[in-house]
């Protein structure tokens, strides 16, 4: 099963409950959201108190990615406050394995992401050790982005660097999938797919119309994957 986690960072902040609700009610997987600090990447977004609300009010897992300059500091601390999963850049830290085990030790599955001119290599010591790879399919930053074409080839990459090892451990895949870009994605070995403007701003916010024609794009890879 290909699971979805569409990312707030596209819902109406003015009407976030309402968008969030309608998602969930349609039967997403997860929830993505998008941690930037305006230094790692040019944005600022969410914070802590925010995960402490949706944990508090949402019976869904939530997906946290940090896009922030020091993770060793903050991810235990977004793990505290509820996440299911923390990813962190590799690109962000220079002890990805202390960081990992600091998200585990505060409750939390761990996460590694990769931008998408960094070399999928640099994960070859840590592939036994993380709950799951997020390959980035757009420069990180901002919402409503192009797919990067060669995204799909990273991704079938390393979904046989992963089975080479016999080991499970999903692929997410975050940047402008739509029900267009999906098939291939899928197919190539993606296990979960964050998507953005495509559930929550396209068709005049049909979110549950959006994600049921996603849903559909999701389904044929499947089929091309078997």
């Amino acid at each position: 099963m290909v699971r979805i986690s569409p990312s707030i960072l596209s819902a109406d902040p003015y009407d976030l409950r309402s968008d969030l609700s309608r998602a969930i009610d349609s039967g997403i997987d997860m929830l993505h959201i998008d941690v930037m600090d305006g230094h790692f990447v040019p944005n600022i977004t969410y914070g802590i108190p925010l995960v402490k609300a949706l944990r508090k009010h949402l019976d869904v897992e939530l997906d946290v990615h940090l896009m922030i300059s020091d993770p060793d500091k903050y991810a235990p601390m977004f793990a505290k406050a509820g996440a299911d999963i923390v990813t962190v850049h590799v690109e962000a830290t220079d002890h990805l394995n202390r960081t990992l085990a600091s998200i585990r030790e505060a409750g939390a599955k761990c996460g590694v992401t990769l931008n998408p001119h960094t070399q999928l290599d640099s994960l070859s010591w840590v592939l036994d050790q993380v709950d799951m790879f997020l390959i980035m399919s757009v420069n990180p930053g901002f919402g409503g982005q192009s797919f990067i074409p060669n995204s799909t080839q990273r991704v079938g990459k390393l979904y046989s660097m992963i089975h080479d090892l016999n080991i499970d451990v999903p692929i997410e895949i975050d940047g402008g999938i739509t029900p267009v870009t999906a098939p291939e994605i899928v197919q190539a070995g993606a296990d979960i797919v964050v998507a953005g403007s495509a559930v929550f701003s396209t068709n005049n916010g049909d979110i549950e119309g959006n994600i049921r024609s996603l849903r559909e794009g999701i389904k044929l890879g499947l089929d091309q994957r078997n």
